[in-house]
């Protein structure tokens, strides 16, 4: 694979992971307010976004996505739920330890989540299947 279309794949999975944080980001405050919570999908989408629009598998890709995931699912979560004495982003960041258990363990999942998703397929031609030689 050439370095142009390895930088095109990095490019577009980032970008396939933004479009998906969003979504997953849309779709958990409307399934939050019919009642149901899942924080775990901003990330989630995130990793499914990143491995639409390319062709190869990524270790680096998915951990930036990884990465870009558990920001989705804290964003969500500060969007959603802030602290009642400082709604700010940055009180929230310094006191995410104070959230509840299955609340950091869903923002987890959904990192894990965005990157295993985001790794991409591994494409195999004729000449490198074992089963082939």
């Amino acid at each position: 694979m050439s370095a142009t279309s390895r930088i095109r794949d990095v490019l577009a999975g980032l970008a396939g992971a933004v479009i998906g944080g969003v979504i997953g980001f849309v779709a958990f405050i409307w399934i939050a307010r019919q009642g149901f919570y899942a924080l775990m999908l901003p990330g989630a989408l995130a990793g499914i976004g990143a491995s639409l629009f390319v062709s190869d598998r990524s270790v680096p890709r998915a951990a930036l996505c990884g990465v870009f995931a558990l920001g989705c699912g804290l964003f969500a979560e500060w969007r959603f739920a802030p602290f009642i004495k400082d709604p700010s982003i940055g009180y929230f960041l310094a006191h995410v330890h104070l959230l509840k258990p299955i609340t950091l363990l869903m923002i987890v999942v959904g990192g894990v989540l965005g990157y295993w998703l985001a790794l991409g397929r591994e494409h195999y031609t004729k000449h490198s299947d074992p089963a082939q030689h």
